[in-house]
């Protein structure tokens, strides 16, 4: 392992976060002159703090950044560690500065899971009174998710030239998904082409709803949240507040393209867009999104157990249906609908999308749509071979052959995802939350989607949870950002030897 260069490296991702700091920082600049609101000092501190920060890491090791697969491995998991870190002094020194109480943060374990919460792009909040906020703390937080979604590190590899060397470690450690599209020879130049499709869709999205009537700061904030599949509303009521059939219809579609893996976006912006039913993993995707909003529609519309329906009429169940499946079965949170006065059915099969996430290669979280196919098409294949014991049955994903070692990872992957999250959940009930509630918490942050069940619920926050609480749930949030492999990683003895 080569210390120094791993710590020059996030000397070098500390300055890129100071430049992301400059958009609130000016933001916080412009409402302090016109409403008198009180946050620019945070950011002032902040950004002369995370500058002193990353020129002394860079400066102190200053050397080749000669970036092998440990090393990689070892600047994601702790890059993102320390870029939450750094991300949330400007809730700390907003809280110190500020002597109420209301809506402010100043403990820092709030402040460090507020800011995990957005570049992990979870969505799960600790701020009861999310409207008070100033305008350059609203910013940064829907920022941290816009940068946290396609990935801070694949955004330094895109800049930053020094970082050539060993890019294809730092993008292959994480990028979400069991396999990595290289769009080019270069990963530079894929890294770029990535985030120049993530800049041309937000900004699309941004139009369509400054367009429908948002303002431009609540337009950028929901794009942001949106295509990181994050959640980060500027309203406490989320996207209900609004109550706007337009935005839940442009909402929605922006949920799905960002839950669809973007190296498809890519192609279909070149001219290619049979693209996307060619992929077998999009048409999965399709399916499990429309079989559930069917169900959910159905069961809403329904008289269970002799009581009312939800909802008295199709157009209804329709609108809140497409709009929440697509929030949970994307990762990204946002509410319109209090679902958890849903029947047991729905709220069951939202629970289940919520392990299902988006699809690989995209911003959303979850265990992925292609993980779940390639199991499937495993215990087929199994079935078969109890049949036919000397038939050789290879395993496809479209008319490529999925390689043996792809599905033993697969089945560790699901072995340690599921193991990650028993434990955290037997954590987090010994802490005193009532089951459903320890569970659900443990699923939404480790599958980074924000709402649960429970005292966690889509009208709830994390406020209550106790500080040992958030520490764990911190830690499931970087993990199903990071797809478990590359955090727990660093706990292996071998990674560290020379």
């Amino acid at each position: 392992m080569n210390i120094k260069a791993v710590v020059y490296t996030l000397g070098n991702l500390l300055l890129c976060v100071a430049v992301a700091l400059l958009a609130p920082l000016l933001i916080a600049l412009y409402y302090a002159r016109t409403r008198g609101e009180g946050d620019l000092m945070a950011f002032v501190w902040t950004v002369v703090v995370t500058v002193a920060a990353g020129l002394i890491l860079r400066y102190a090791c200053r050397t080749e950044p000669d970036l092998h697969n440990r090393e990689g491995f070892a600047v994601v998991a702790l890059g993102w560690m320390v870029t939450a870190l750094f991300g949330a002094l400007p809730f700390f020194f907003f809280g110190a500065f500020r002597a109420e109480g209301r809506g402010v943060v100043d403990e820092f374990i709030f402040c460090y899971f507020e800011s995990m919460s957005g570049f992990s792009t979870t969505g799960a909040t600790v701020l009861e009174d999310i409207e008070w906020l100033p305008h350059g703390i609203l910013f940064w937080r829907s920022l941290t998710h816009w940068l946290g979604g396609m990935g801070i590190v694949v955004l330094a590899v895109a800049i930053l030239p020094l970082l050539g060397v060993g890019g294809m470690q730092l993008y292959r450690a994480e990028a979400p998904g069991p396999q990595t599209d290289r769009l080019t020879p270069r990963i530079a130049s894929t890294a770029k082409l990535m985030w120049g499709v993530y800049v041309l869709i937000s900004g699309v999205e941004f139009l369509l709803l400054w367009i429908g009537g948002m303002t431009a700061f609540d337009a950028a904030c929901h794009a942001f949240g949106t295509m990181a599949t994050g959640g980060f509303a500027t309203k406490n009521a989320s996207i209900g507040h609004y109550d706007s059939v337009y935005f839940d219809v442009v909402i929605t579609v922006f949920m799905m393209l960002a839950g669809t893996n973007f190296a498809l976006h890519y192609r279909a912006l070149r001219g290619d867009i049979g693209a996307y039913w060619r992929d077998t993993e999009f048409r999965f995707y399709a399916f499990m999104y429309t079989l559930c909003v069917g169900l959910i529609m159905w069961n809403t519309l329904s008289s269970v157990n002799g009581e009312e329906p939800i909802y008295d009429h199709g157009g209804k169940a329709l609108q809140y249906a497409t709009f929440q499946v697509a929030a949970i079965a994307t990762t990204t949170g946002y509410g319109t609908a209090d679902f958890e006065v849903w029947p047991a059915l729905s709220q069951v099969l939202l629970v289940m999308m919520m392990f299902f996430g988006g699809c690989a290669g995209s911003t959303g979280g979850g265990m992925k749509h292609v993980r779940f196919l390639l199991l499937i098409k495993h215990g087929y294949a199994e079935i078969k071979r109890l049949i036919m014991p000397r038939a050789v049955l290879p395993i496809r994903l479209g008319d490529r052959v999925v390689a043996p070692d792809l599905i033993r990872n697969i089945l560790g992957f699901f072995f340690l995802f599921l193991g990650s999250v028993t434990i955290a959940t037997l954590i987090m009930a010994a802490l005193g939350l009532d089951t459903v509630s320890a569970f659900t918490c443990v699923v939404a942050t480790i599958f980074n989607i924000g709402p649960g069940l429970g005292t966690v619920g889509s009208t709830d926050n994390y406020a209550h949870i106790p500080a040992i609480g958030k520490c764990v749930l911190s830690f499931c949030m970087i993990v199903g950002r990071l797809e478990l492999y590359t955090v727990l990683v660093l706990f292996a003895p071998q990674l560290w030897k020379r």
